[in-house]
C-alpha cells in the first residue's frame, strides 16, 4: 500500500504541501479550506473538490479536443493531491483525538463511486490515453488507498498514526544536538506540568458551589 505520514503531523495540519510547484487548489478553494476548520466539514469540502475534478475530466473526454490530454493530466494530478490532503486531515484529527467518524464515513461511502469512474475512464481506451496514463494510474491507486483507510477501524488507524508520529519524532530528535534535545524535553515537561495544573472551565461565579 502506498502510504505516507507527513512531517506536518508533528506540527499541525499540512493541508498544502510545502515546495509544491503548482497549487492543486484554486485560490478560491484555498480560501474555502481556510474557513473550514472542523475536520469533518473539511473532509466533505475536499470530497466536493475531488468530485468536481472527475466531472471536469469526464467532460473533457466526452469529445475530442486538441490539447485536452494535458488538461486531463493536470486535473487527475490535482485530484490525487486532494485525496492525499483528505488523508492528512483525518490523520491529524486522530492525532489530536478529534472525532472524525462522520467525515470518514462519507469518504468510505464516496470513494467506491470515484474509483468506479476512474476505472471506466481507463477502460474507455481513449486515443490520447497514453499522455495521461501515469496520472490516471496514480489516481486509481490513491483512491483505492483512501477507500481502504476510510473503511478501517478508526481506533486501529489512530494507533498507527500515533506510532508513526512517535517514530518520526524519535528520528528528528536523533538528529538534534544533545543540548538542544535536553532543552526541548525540558520545555515539553514544563508544558505538560502547566497543562496538568490548569483548572477545568466552569460557569460558576466566584464563590458559588455546586449544591449536592
Amino acid at each position: 500500500m502506498r502510504r505516507r505520514f507527513w512531517l506536518g503531523l508533528l506540527c499541525g495540519l499540512a493541508a498544502f504541501p510545502a515546495g509544491a510547484q503548482r497549487d492543486f487548489l484554486t485560490a478560491d478553494e484555498v480560501d474555502q479550506v481556510r474557513l473550514v476548520q472542523e475536520p469533518n466539514d473539511r473532509l466533505r469540502l475536499y470530497l466536493h473538490f475531488a468530485r468536481q475534478r472527475l466531472d471536469q475530466v469526464e467532460q473533457l473526454l466526452s469529445r475530442e479536443k486538441p490539447g485536452r490530454s494535458g488538461m486531463v493530466q493536470q486535473l487527475l494530478e490535482d485530484y490525487s493531491h486532494i485525496l492525499d490532503a483528505m488523508d492528512t486531515v483525518t490523520d491529524d484529527a486522530l492525532r489530536r483525538k478529534v472525532a472524525v467518524d462522520a467525515g470518514v464515513g462519507e469518504v468510505a461511502s464516496a470513494t467506491p463511486k470515484l474509483l468506479e469512474k476512474l476505472r471506466k475512464i481507463a477502460a474507455a481506451n481513449h486515443p490520447d490515453a497514453a499522455r495521461f496514463e501515469f496520472a490516471l494510474t496514480n489516481a486509481i491507486e490513491t483512491t483505492s488507498d483512501v477507500m481502504e483507510l476510510a473503511q478501517e477501524d478508526l481506533a486501529a488507524r489512530s494507533t498507527k498514526v500515533e506510532a508513526a508520529v512517535a517514530k518520526e519524532k524519535k528520528e528528528l530528535e536523533g538528529m538534534m544536538q544533545p543540548k538542544d534535545l535536553a532543552e526541548k524535553r525540558a520545555e515539553e515537561k514544563k508544558a505538560a506540568q502547566e497543562q496538568k495544573k490548569r483548572k477545568s472551565p466552569t460557569l460558576l461565579r466566584k464563590g458559588e458551589t455546586i449544591k449536592k
